[in-house]
């Protein structure tokens, strides 16, 4: 950060010329990564929360958090990028005033932000956080509510993630299952979370069929897990069929292999065999 010159309008100035540089530097640079047009998009807590599903809230209240950790907000704004970098000089006379009043001494009040996992959106401060993030300031006072969803936030980096998420939701929708089996069903393409669940509810079917009983979602979910899904995955993972793929997605691929090859729902050490003959990777 470059020392500041001892006049605070001029330093003001500065930190905003130097935040709109960035700005446009860090969108040089994605173009010329060719990365995805929105990985610099500030991300929309409306369109976040519609992906993970939203349980409810709670106030937290008054807390110190990482200003690194605020990722979105609650408006549909674009004078901000994902980092609270200005996009345009728009923003400019608010910016350098409360930048001003702060180089001053002046009390400034703290932000209000939902959280969702560890991501922070903003309802109210978007100016304040941009002068944080210009500054080098590491941490800001705000006022934290808590909302509680029924995905998990991890992994949203971007707002291409929320595709991934949506359908994982509608997968926990069909195939309800404990938590902690979820961590181990992951997918990189989000239409496999459709072919999964469509998958389930075949095995369901069948399963029924052979009890002759009927048998809720609930249900079919967790015998499929403890009686198929757990008991394959060990056998793919002996017979070194998992390769670089997460469990499920070799599951889900040697799945359908094994029918369409064998004409069999069945599982053992043959069909393991053959399918590992047939280089199923």
């Amino acid at each position: 950060m470059p020392a500041d010159t001892g006049f605070p309008r001029a330093d003001v100035e500065n930190d905003f010329l130097r935040a709109r540089r960035r700005q446009t530097l860090a969108r040089l640079v994605r173009r010329l990564r060719r990365a995805p047009d929105d990985v610099n998009v500030i991300l929309p807590f409306d369109e976040v929360v519609a992906a993970l599903g939203m349980q409810g809230e709670r106030s937290l209240g008054l807390q110190t958090i990482r200003v690194d950790s605020i990722v979105g907000t609650v408006d549909s704004r674009r004078d901000l990028d994902r980092r609270f970098r200005p996009t345009s000089s728009r923003v400019r006379e608010r910016w350098e005033r409360l930048a001003l009043a702060q180089r001053r001494g002046e009390s400034i009040p703290p932000i209000d932000v939902y959280r969702v996992g560890g991501l922070h959106f903003v309802k109210d401060g978007h100016h304040r956080v941009s002068i944080a993030v210009a500054t080098g300031q590491k941490l800001i006072d705000a006022y934290v509510t808590e909302v509680l969803t029924t995905v998990p936030a991890d992994g949203i980096r971007r707002r291409g993630d929320l595709l991934v998420k949506s359908d994982e939701r509608l997968f926990r929708s069909r195939v309800p299952l404990p938590a902690s089996a979820y961590s181990k069903i992951a997918f990189t393409d989000p239409w496999s979370y459709a072919e999964l669940s469509e998958a389930v509810e075949a095995w369901g079917f069948r399963y029924m069929q052979d009890e002759r009983r009927f048998l809720d979602r609930g249900e079919v979910a967790k015998r499929w897990l403890t009686e198929e899904y757990t008991p394959v995955v060990r056998m793919l993972r002996a017979a070194d069929l998992i390769g670089s793929r997460t469990e499920a997605e070799a599951y889900l691929r040697v799945a359908c292999e094994r029918y369409r090859l064998m004409r069999t729902h069945e599982w053992n050490d043959e069909v393991i065999e053959r399918l590992r003959g047939r280089r199923i990777r």
